[in-house]
């Protein structure tokens, strides 16, 4: 007589508020998003002499000190959420991101929205990896991919929303107004987190001081040599920061090899999977950050657009972006993520291509059509390049393994802004006329600025052709950066491997009453 067979356990239940807790989760990185596009948009007014009047290299530093302190701190900021509460790390990073954007109303000069910036990165650092830490540990396998395809969608919510009432605000008010959205956003993400979220965290272990230090440094290091480097040359001190660098995440990657309980498990990056979705993650925001940011210089300054104008052009975009966020999540049932993933970078790379084409004389319906088409290619490739990374990261590390895919983003933003920033701006000084002013040959926002005061329509007409010359340029490099991005997937990522077991959201309840 053969024994029975023993019966499968049953699948552990869904969490019950999965979708409201999802709902809070956009919400959160909403104000994120919306804070980002609306400084992009608010640039010429903090340059304006009737604004803050901030020079090229203090717009620079305002939005290069959001960047050094966000990437420094991502990877502690990771490891802290999964020892000591995922929801109490979004908490905390919720409330320092909408307090330090009330600072502003006491800000009277350009270095004080430096501090204020730098302030709302260290809230950001915490923030935005708890979100996708949080999402994973509450969603299973089979509704994972639904959604982080909401979840990515939120930044296109935020490309209009951020925008729209950012450009109402510029038009109307103080240009400080801008920062105060993020107050209420924040406000009501943390009622909403107190009310509906549960608490998460990995099991209990060590804390890893000599990592997380190593970490900040190195990651701090790195991204000021990727910003510096492009606009002052190799000089004495940005050499000083490369070796930093490079000691620091040596270091780093040293102890964390020998420690018992290292902050980042290196093992994770032996995984084709998670390898190859960062390193496509990279490539992606590197083609596509810095002349995203040239855009709303370029709806402003060349076809004369009102910041409000320029918010709405954004639309089709992101609402092309937001439908086939929703086409990858039902064709990723068919289809595998690495397939997913290289047609949507190639599609990304059709689109720059069109947009290396425009001219000063090309109106909207030419951008707007490039955009629609990197909307096709967004949609499908970022999804499914989220959920192979975060599908391949052990469950007690999702808060770290989060903070690698936002650091891997920010790092691929950052060179983005460095590398394209530097060829946009030596192709438009390039394109100027060896007579005209100096600064309108530094910035189209110069030659703007000389333009109102002088009315020289020449100098205007040579000033929109230098810049969408750059921006060709510019565009032809992203889509060099697009195709290996492609090349990396297909090479790396393995297809129909099944994702990295994930704790289900039960475990994670139990994990919850572990000690810190």
């Amino acid at each position: 007589m053969t024994s029975p067979q023993p019966s499968s356990p049953p699948a552990p239940a869904r969490h019950p508020r999965r979708w409201l807790i999802l709902g809070v989760l956009c919400l959160s990185l909403l104000v994120l998003v919306v804070d980002n596009t609306i400084l992009n948009l608010a640039i010429p007014k903090l340059m304006d002499t009737k604004g803050l009047g901030a020079s090229t290299a203090d717009v620079q530093w305002i939005i290069d000190a959001y960047a050094l302190v966000f990437a420094g701190l991502l990877l502690t900021a990771g490891s802290l959420s999964d020892r000591h509460g995922r929801r109490l790390a979004l908490i905390v990073g919720l409330a320092l991101f909408g307090g330090a954007s009330l600072l502003v109303l006491a800000v009277t000069e350009p270095w004080h929205l430096v501090a204020v910036r730098a302030l709302m990165g260290v809230g950001g650092s915490l923030l935005m990896p708890s979100t996708l830490s949080i999402l994973i540990t509450v969603f299973d396998d089979e509704e994972r991919r639904k959604a982080i395809a909401a979840w990515t969608s939120v930044a296109m919510v935020g490309v209009i929303a951020g925008p729209t009432f950012g450009g109402f605000l510029l038009q109307n008010y103080w240009w400080g107004s801008v920062f105060l959205i993020n107050v209420p956003i924040a406000v009501l993400a943390i009622i909403a987190a107190v009310v509906l979220m549960p608490e998460s965290r990995g099991p209990a272990r060590r804390p890893d001081p000599v990592g997380a230090l190593l970490s900040m440094v190195g990651m701090t290091a790195l991204v000021w040599v990727v910003i510096s480097a492009p606009r002052e040359g190799w000089s004495g001190e940005v050499i000083a920061a490369a070796a930093l660098a490079v000691l620091g995440l040596a270091a780093f990657a040293i102890w964390e090899a020998r420690s018992a309980h290292p902050m980042l498990p290196l093992r994770m990056f032996r995984d084709r999977n998670f390898s190859g979705a960062s390193f496509s993650i990279v490539l992606l925001s590197l083609s596509s950050g810095g002349l995203l940011l040239a855009l709303t210089q370029h709806f402003q300054f060349v076809l004369d657009y009102e910041p409000m104008r320029a918010a709405l052009a954004l639309i089709p975009m992101a609402v092309v972006t937001a439908v086939f966020n929703g086409v990858g999540a039902t064709l990723g049932q068919k289809i595998s993520n690495r397939t997913l993933l290289v047609i949507g970078f190639l599609i990304i790379a059709v689109a720059f291509g069109v947009m290396s084409f425009i001219g000063p004389d090309d109106g909207y319906g030419a951008i707007i059509t490039a955009l629609m088409i990197m909307g096709v290619g967004s949609g499908l490739a970022g999804p499914p390049a989220y959920a192979t990374l975060m599908g391949a990261v052990p469950p007690e590390h999702a808060g770290v393994g989060s903070a690698v895919n936002d650091t891997v983003q920010q790092v691929g933003m950052a060179l983005s802004v460095a590398v394209l920033g530097s060829v946009l701006a030596a192709s438009y000084t390039a394109g100027m006329p060896g007579s005209a002013p100096e600064a309108a040959r530094e910035s189209i926002a110069g030659a703007h600025a000389i333009v109102k005061a002088t009315g020289d329509q020449n100098l205007l007409a040579a000033a929109k052709e230098a810049f969408t010359g750059a921006m060709s340029i510019g565009s032809l490099v992203a889509v060099v950066c697009s195709v290996l991005a492609a090349i990396v997937g297909l090479v790396l990522i393995r297809r129909g491997t099944p994702p990295a077991p994930m704790a289900a959201p039960g475990d994670e309840a139990a994990k919850a009453s572990q000690p810190a």
